[in-house]
């Protein structure tokens, strides 16, 4: 509410599209009248309409008696299901010299047109009165404009200091302009944000995806908003938890998790001989349909839902259910052919990232490639109404190679394949990872990595140089002795610098 000096002007002021005066206590029609026309805000001035009662269309007080029952009644217009949808409003009492005064602030509604008692109001200048055809398509446009996606509108409880700025401007920042205009944007950071949805300069906050992309504390805000990986031992969740993990940090630092996650832990390559002088390497999942099918659950989740990302893996397919149902203009009947977004500016910095197209091709070359790799097609599931499942299943390619090598004698049985995970060929290199400051491999160029896990924790530091030992940890389930170890070895056999910055935290590849 406006301060006693400020309601002082107005009422000397001339009657204008932002003030009416009245001496009644008891017209609530006149009442709700003006306040709906406040609300609708015709001539988009952005800025709150007045009410006086006690005033005089001179702007001279005319004192009325003020009594909780008068300030209710006024206060209730806003409630008694005449003004749809409801307006924000404050009224309150204001004390002059000449008397008193009932004074009722209307903010401008973001969904025009709102009706009073069926019936849309305006004003235009000093007037007030029943909008015109023409009036009520501006109020519609007006409303359009306004409809913000759920990713697009603040997120009131966040401020700038619960975003990481260095993930923004030095990760994210660079990879939406040249180096030559970001060297001259001076703009304030709130300003580089705002300008790609991630900030609400008028209300001095994050916007919604801001909060998701870069928040320091995504749970704090978006209890729900993570991905959590289960792999079931068997066909049913009744069977045993062989692995679990919660992909729970910001959206920036999860798509950087689950790419690496999928390739190293999902996709299970492996080389099966197939004759006395040649492998094939096959995979369980080919890596880049299960990431374009989890990144469109990130993409098109609804955030609004405290239940996470569901990602399953059991030991003939994988699961994914994702919270929010088909959005917007498509439906079960036009699905995949018509898409569209429920979260449009985190879609546009996914792209930004190259997780996604934006070309509505994703679901198409998925079918492809797990048509190339005998998994079939996926199989998507719209019968939960409020979420989606899609189901990809296991390649038939594995299990044909491996029962045709056991029949050539090649191997005796599946377990010498899968015992060749361990190292690069067919469990050949049996070296253990050394341990911590002994010099394995010094003054030799690369040597082949001792273990899968040493590769995998290469992996993980080629994809996110900026990755930390305990997120090491959390994707590969290995301990921190072992990662210690293997960055070590990494160390010592020139596939990573010595020197690494704790204070930059910033991994050197050699």
């Amino acid at each position: 509410m406006l301060t006693k000096e400020e309601i002082q002007a107005l009422l000397n002021d001339l009657e204008n599209d932002r003030v009416e005066r009245t001496i009644s206590t008891t017209n609530t029609d006149k009442f709700g009248q003006a306040i709906c026309a406040f609300a609708n805000d015709l001539p988009n001035n952005q800025k709150p309409g007045f009410l006086f009662l006690g005033v005089n269309d001179d702007g001279t007080i005319h004192p009325i008696s003020v009594t909780d029952e008068l300030l209710k009644n006024v206060a209730a217009i806003r409630t008694d299901g005449n003004i749809q949808p409801q307006p924000s409003m404050v009224v309150e009492k204001v004390s002059f010299p000449e008397g008193d005064i009932v004074a009722v602030e209307v903010q401008p509604h973001v969904f025009p047109p709102i009706r009073y008692k069926g019936r849309v109001w305006v004003r235009v200048g000093p007037r007030k009165g029943i909008a015109s055809e023409a009036d009520e398509r501006l109020l519609m446009e007006k409303r359009n404009s306004n409809v913000l996606t759920f990713d697009a509108t603040p997120c009131f409880n966040a401020t700038l200091d619960d975003l990481d700025m260095n993930l923004f401007q030095f990760n994210y920042l660079p990879k939406t302009m040249p180096a030559d205009e970001l060297r001259n944007d001076k703009r304030e950071v709130k300003y580089q944000l705002s300008s790609l949805g991630f900030y609400d300069i008028r209300f001095d906050c994050p916007t919604n995806a801001g909060v998701l992309l870069f928040a320091k504390n995504l749970r704090r805000f978006f209890p729900g908003a993570y991905v959590q990986y289960v792999r079931y031992k068997g066909k049913t969740r009744a069977g045993e938890i062989l692995m679990e993990h919660e992909f729970k940090e910001n959206l920036f630092t999860t798509l950087q998790e689950l790419d690496t996650f999928i390739k190293t832990t999902i996709v299970n390559r492996r080389p099966i001989p197939v004759s006395s002088l040649r492998e094939e390497t096959v995979v369980d999942y080919p890596d880049w349909a299960t990431r374009e099918l989890l990144m469109n659950a990130i993409c098109h989740r609804d955030y609004s839902s405290n239940g996470p990302i569901q990602f399953y893996q059991y030991d003939d397919r994988i699961e994914i259910l994702n919270h929010g149902g088909l959005y917007g203009r498509a439906t079960i009947d036009n699905f995949p052919y018509v898409n569209d977004y429920r979260n449009l500016v985190i879609a546009e910095a996914m792209k930004v990232l190259g997780y996604v197209n934006r070309q509505s091709r994703g679901v198409f070359r998925v079918q492809e490639d797990l048509k190339e790799n005998e998994n079939g097609e996926p199989q998507y599931d719209f019968s939960f109404g409020t979420a989606v499942m899609v189901v990809e299943h296991k390649s038939a390619i594995p299990d044909r190679l491996i029962q045709a090598a056991i029949e050539q004698g090649l191997i005796s049985s599946e377990s010498d394949i899968k015992s060749s995970q361990m190292g690069e060929n067919m469990g050949k290199n049996t070296q253990k990872p050394p341990q911590m400051g002994e010099n394995v491999g010094k003054n030799t160029q690369k040597c082949p990595f001792p273990t899968l896990t040493v590769k995998n924790v290469f992996e993980l530091i080629r994809q996110n140089p900026t990755i930390k030992y305990v997120q090491i940890e959390e994707n590969l389930g290995i301990d921190d002795n072992t990662v210690q170890r293997s960055i070590a070895w990494l160390k010592d056999n020139g596939y990573i610098n010595k020197e690494h910055s704790k204070v930059k935290g910033v991994w050197q590849l050699i």
